[in-house]
């Protein structure tokens, strides 16, 4: 009997995961490329952050998604930060450079690669809600030279610091349909499934067919910000894409190949 061996061992720390779809991906990419490895999941309780990452140190862990909420405790065990993490201000990538623990963060190519693409026009953009997400969205909205960048949120002082943080304008919540943008991304939970699905987190009222509608949330796919953005004629991207393009941009970092964008999001659309 031929009993699997990997010769490389991946996975992710959040808690709790529940299903997380990283494994599905990374397993498939390792396949797709030959890849000897495996991918799990590792559900790490915060006051088990220290116990892991010294286990990691020590078992031969070749690299790990990081998510909720790690992103920013697990910073305190790494060698190393990349530019990218470090403009972030978290992690959700590790790997080894050497004898060196690295951390990175691929959500802003998570935010960027979907919009690069369709970016040209863009010339303001407005950001909903100042939460975790929304870093990694204003460093890859930089990323893709857009001037004008606006953040509003329901707690007004949260988008002010981000705001100076990085270098963007501050929007009061109540004004953010009081003009047109090029892009609207949602970071915030509202068109999340459950008891928000329903509550649309911008005021419509300016959003036309040159609008495009970035939401980051990927349950329902469709969220009612996408589904009255599409209704206006806009481009609409979904939270899958976030998802997808975060990934990809994790899988090239640990074996240096591109996976097949198209057949990955395949791939994750027929799991949701």
């Amino acid at each position: 009997m031929n009993v699997f061996k990997p010769e490389k061992l991946f996975g992710i720390i959040g808690y709790p995961l529940g299903h997380s779809m990283s494994p599905l991906l990374h397993n498939w990419g390792f396949a797709q490329k030959d890849i000897n490895a495996v991918y799990m999941a590792w559900p790490t309780a915060p006051e088990k952050i220290a116990d892991f990452m010294n286990a990691f140190k020590t078992l031969p862990i070749s690299g790990a998604s990081v998510t909720i909420p790690h992103k920013i405790s697990v910073m305190d065990y790494i060698d190393e930060l990349t530019i990218r993490a470090k403009g972030v201000g978290a992690v959700n990538t590790l790997y080894w450079e050497q004898d060196k623990l690295i951390g990175d963060n691929t959500d802003t190519a998570g935010c960027s690669e979907p919009l690069r693409p369709h970016c040209d026009h863009v010339k303001n953009a407005l950001l909903l809600g100042a939460g975790g997400a929304s870093r990694a969205a204003i460093v890859g909205l930089k990323s893709l030279q857009i001037k004008e960048i606006s953040i509003t949120n329901r707690t007004k002082s949260k988008a002010d610091d981000l705001a100076e943080e990085f270098g963007i304008s501050s929007l009061d919540w109540k004004k953010r349909g009081d003009e047109h943008y090029d892009l609207i991304i949602n970071s915030t939970s509202l068109g999340m499934s459950g008891d928000k699905q329903e509550l649309n987190p911008m005021i419509m009222d300016n959003v036309d067919k040159k609008t495009i509608a970035y939401d980051l949330i990927y349950n329902p796919l469709e969220t009612i910000f996408l589904k009255e953005a599409k209704a206006k004629g806009c481009k609409t991207l979904s939270g899958i894409e976030m998802f997808l393009h975060q990934g990809l941009a994790q899988f090239k970092i640990w074996t240096g190949l591109d996976l097949d964008e198209l057949r990955a999001r395949e791939l994750l659309l027929e799991h949701l």
